[in-house]
């Protein structure tokens, strides 16, 4: 049983080093191609012919966000694209949000029809401005769902055009973000269901008027530790992934998708705690039951700056939830699993999420009890350990290391060489201080998920993008 145990873990360690390695190769071949066709020409073709633009509305969905909701809404509004709509979606808020949108946008009741093309929780009312100045504006005012994915239905029931961009009220996104993500959706041969893009930390960077100043790397540990893990994630994995059109997931932070599509497979599932997840996989899902091809595309240029978990209690919270999410997702979904009837998403998507999503911090956990049993046991071959942990940790390192070159390759962000020497020696050291908790985190949300306990979302602490702000525990 020891043999047996010790070769599943270097077979499956071996795996996924090697799946990594093949990721990095998809990954800088898809970038560099992306880069040359999706060039500043075909940017510019949008501006001069702005009734060749799709329309696209924004949907944001927000709970007690009075510390950021003024600046998030104006940055918002404030984006360059001919045609689009920011629908913000009062989800029952206790605080001041409401009242502050209606203060500061000049918002006014307006007699609507209120269609549920999708399930959401009762809609009150819909607010638009007198000022046209925020013509662009719609608020959405609900009773609390309890989930994001209920009140980003109601958003979807409202928006006005075929694509929507589903984030999260604590998100800027970068002014040309709405040219860079329907582009693939207007070259494509193949019907684009869904985009996604590269998302970052916006800790750390300098907000004027909801527009981001300065980037910079940030200067709390969780949050940069964090800006390294989202770059390669969606830099290399995602980007790799999306060269073969297998992505798993767009995410609820950022990403564009096809509202025809979204709606035809029932919009977001609202007792979903995986909301992204569940919805990439139920619309590819539905273009397979209706024969229909698709692409879903990874954009690598960063479209979208996050406020990332500002201590170890939030990130605990936010990855806790993240393991429930992922649990309920392989239990809700098991159907399409080497299903031949789902093609790449039975054969590829899911044992993908199953192997290295799902079981990854399980094995992880396995293989340290072993270890330390072994080394309890004075069985431990300290030479073989030794060379294949430094094996492992510079695979590790040298991942980072690329991702901080592909992010080079696309745009200069850092102003300087120390930050970005600053994100590679963190990388160093993720793997030894932060890496372990996430996994303990996630164990955490399998856990509750099979006891049913401690069901709710979490609070998350919103600092805001102004320096004045004070923080604010949600």
């Amino acid at each position: 049983m020891t043999y047996f145990f010790q070769y599943l873990i270097y077979f499956y360690a071996t795996g996924l080093v090697l799946f990594y390695l093949l990721l990095m190769v998809m990954s800088y071949i898809n970038t560099v191609r992306y880069r040359h066709r999706y060039a500043q020409h075909e940017e510019d073709y949008l501006k001069k012919f702005p009734q060749e633009a799709p329309g696209i509305s924004i949907v944001a969905p927000a709970y007690n966000e009075e510390v950021i909701i003024e600046d998030s809404v104006r940055s918002l509004l404030n984006l360059d694209y001919p045609k689009f709509e920011v629908v913000i979606v009062n989800d029952g808020s206790k605080d001041k949000t409401l009242d502050l949108m209606i203060e500061k946008f000049e918002l006014k009741e307006v007699p609507y029809y209120y269609v549920y093309k999708v399930y959401c929780k009762n809609v009150k009312r819909i607010l638009k401005s007198t000022n046209p100045e925020f013509s662009k504006l719609v608020v959405v005012d609900k009773e609390n769902g309890g989930t994001k994915a209920d009140a980003m239905n109601a958003g979807v029931n409202v928006a006005a055009y075929d694509y929507f961009i589903n984030t999260d009220i604590d998100c800027i996104l970068a002014p040309d973000t709405l040219t860079k993500v329907i582009l693939p959706v207007l070259s494509s041969e193949e019907h684009v269901i869904a985009v996604g893009a590269t998302m970052r930390m916006v800790n750390g960077c300098e907000i004027k008027n909801g527009k981001i100043e300065r980037v910079r790397p940030p200067s709390d540990f969780i949050p940069l530790f964090q800006e390294v893990e989202y770059l390669r994630s969606y830099l290399v994995a995602k980007m790799g992934l999306s060269l073969a059109n297998v992505i798993p997931n767009v995410s609820g932070g950022f990403g564009l998708f096809d509202k025809n599509v979204v709606i035809n497979s029932g919009g977001f599932d609202s007792a979903s705690h995986a909301e992204d997840m569940d919805m990439t996989v139920r619309m590819i899902a539905y273009m397979r039951e209706n024969k229909r091809k698709y692409r879903i595309v990874q954009c690598p240029y960063t479209c979208c700056w996050t406020e990332g978990p500002p201590s170890l209690r939030v990130l605990n919270r936010q990855r806790t939830r993240w393991g429930r999410g992922m649990l309920q997702f392989i239990i809700d979904h098991r159907k399409f699993l080497f299903n031949p009837k789902y093609g790449r998403l039975g054969f590829v998507v899911m044992p993908y999420i199953l192997l290295f999503e799902f079981l990854a911090p399980i094995i992880e956990i396995c293989g340290l009890v072993f270890l330390l049993s072994l080394v309890i046991t004075d069985k431990v071959n300290y030479d073989t350990f030794w060379l294949m942990l430094s094996y492992a940790y510079l695979v590790g390192l040298s991942v980072s290391i690329l991702t901080v070159s592909v992010d080079l390759l696309l745009k200069k962000w850092y102003k300087n060489f120390s930050e970005y020497a600053k994100i590679v020696f963190v990388s160093a050291f993720e793997a030894v201080l932060y890496h372990p908790l996430v996994v303990v985190f996630t164990l955490r949300g399998y856990i509750q998920y099979i006891v049913k306990k401690d069901f709710k979302w979490g609070k998350m602490t919103r600092k805001g993008f102004s320096p004045n702000s004070k923080a604010k525990t949600i």
